[in-house]
């Protein structure tokens, strides 16, 4: 029984250190292109990686700012 709760610990906290920063970049980068950025460091918090994604290609439109010529 031990050995779960050993394999566990360092799941969770791998996770939580991927929700962290995934959280951080999407509400500096929210921020500093005038998105709502509150919304998107809770967004991030809650899952991983879907919400950076959606932003990446949706929100931030990165992919459009090349076809610009």
């Amino acid at each position: 029984m031990n050995t779960e709760v050993e394999h566990s610990l360092p799941v969770i906290i791998c996770a939580a250190v991927i929700l962290i920063c995934q959280s951080v970049f999407l509400f500096r980068d929210a921020r500093k292109n005038g998105h709502n950025y509150w919304f998107w460091g809770v967004i991030g918090m809650i899952q991983a990686p879907v919400p950076l994604l959606v932003y990446l290609f949706f929100i931030k439109k990165q992919w459009r700012k090349n076809d610009k010529r």
